[in-house]
């Protein structure tokens, strides 16, 4: 069995699962964008800025449903640097060279497009992200023609690259900060790290704390969602040897039961409340806006040129080795598929900009940036195929 096979098994679930959910996520865009450019499209604002409580109906998937997917998220970087494919300073050697690269090249582009008077450099981190869903599942259509080792590759780029967005949110993008809520979330978190001490097994405690959790992060002016990433880093984890699909571990428990409902729930109801922005009026000096332009840029330019060079330059200094059965040309399509910012880049869109017309200066920049690389990292790649079939 050749070393990449090896690791199938532990990421085969992982990626069946996020591919499929990347096509149901490209649906979901498709039909955000008819509910707001068609006869419906009064009723689905007037949906999403209904109020539920202390939140409308939009703040609740955002700040809600959006701290669950976190919550995921922080699950598979654990287990993945702890106990999977990001377990060795080897692995996570291409990966995060790739992740890095690919983080800070759409950030400089986008601020050498927003440099002027006109432009919003506060936007920097908005075309830094790779939709690990969205971009797999791009990868799903194209079958056999990609290696399995190109699309564990992107998964660990793509796990590392959230590891990145997670700081930066938490860093750059939190609320005016209240210390006295900011201090009962600690002291929650506190009890629940006190848990993994004691080597609490059971979820439901953990579960039971994160609801405070939750709370007293909003009321702290830290964003939400920071609060998922929190809870899952104090999930436990044992180590498997050797059994990367343990369900005696808590944090796999939490995960398996997670993933289906993220992937077909939350992610699609995100998209489909976010995704959706008029193009009534829209011509080509609203593509060229500073923030739109350096968006689409970012992600379309930036981010092939940022994880390419980076990988390219490991590679190149053995460091480390061109995925197993793949080309340099496969390597560079899926660099270009790591432009398919979408999901993460809306939700960091949001937080960056309150004025309703820039952040549809973003959704226009994510969509297009989004829709370029999607279409020519598939080109690329069926030409890399016929080329190895060749």
């Amino acid at each position: 069995m050749s070393r990449t096979r090896a690791y199938v098994s532990a990421l085969r679930e992982f990626l069946s699962g996020q591919a499929s959910a990347g096509l149901l996520l490209m649906g979901a865009a498709v039909l955000a964008l008819v509910l707001a450019n068609g006869p419906l499209a009064r009723s689905y604002a007037e949906t999403l800025h209904l109020d539920l409580g202390p939140l409308s109906l939009l703040h609740w998937i955002n700040d809600g449903l959006m701290a669950v997917f976190f919550l995921l998220v922080g699950l598979e970087i654990k287990r993945e640097f702890l106990d999977g494919q990001l377990s060795s300073p080897r692995r996570r050697m291409l990966p995060g060279l790739a992740a890095l690269g690919g983080m800070a090249a759409p950030a400089a582009v986008y601020l050498l497009l927003n440099g002027g008077p006109h432009g919003a450099p506060h936007g920097w981190a908005v075309p830094t992200a790779t939709d690990i869903a969205f971009s797999l599942g791009v990868l799903a259509l194209l079958g056999s023609r990609v290696p399995v080792s190109l699309r564990i590759f992107l998964a660990a780029l793509a796990i590392m690259d959230d590891l990145g967005a997670v700081i930066v949110i938490a860093v750059f993008y939190a609320g005016d900060l209240a210390p006295g809520w900011a201090l009962a979330a600690l002291a929650v978190l506190a009890a629940i790290w006190a848990l993994n001490r004691l080597k609490v097994v059971s979820l439901a405690p953990y579960l039971l704390l994160a609801v405070p959790l939750w709370a007293f992060t909003l009321l702290s002016g830290i964003h939400a969602t920071v609060a998922g990433v929190m809870l899952a880093l104090a999930i436990p984890l044992r180590v498997s040897r050797g059994r990367p699909d343990d369900p005696a571990s808590p944090l796999h428990r939490l995960e398996h039961r997670l993933q289906f409902w993220v992937a077909y729930l939350v992610v699609p109801i995100f998209g489909l409340a976010n995704a959706g922005v008029s193009m009534a009026g829209v011509g080509w000096s609203d593509l060229l806006a500073p923030v739109a332009l350096g968006t689409a840029a970012g992600l379309f330019v930036g981010k092939q040129a940022g994880v390419f060079a980076a990988t390219w330059l490991a590679i190149r200094l053995r460091l480390a080795e061109v995925p197993e059965d793949a080309t340099m040309l496969q390597v560079y399509g899926v660099a270009l598929l790591c432009g398919i910012g979408f999901t993460m880049s809306l939700f960091i869109g949001l937080l960056a900009f309150d004025d309703p017309l820039l952040q549809a200066e973003v959704k226009l920049g994510v969509l297009a940036g989004s829709l370029l690389s999607a279409l020519c990292g598939s080109l690329v790649l069926v030409i890399a195929g016929k080329r190895c079939d060749g």
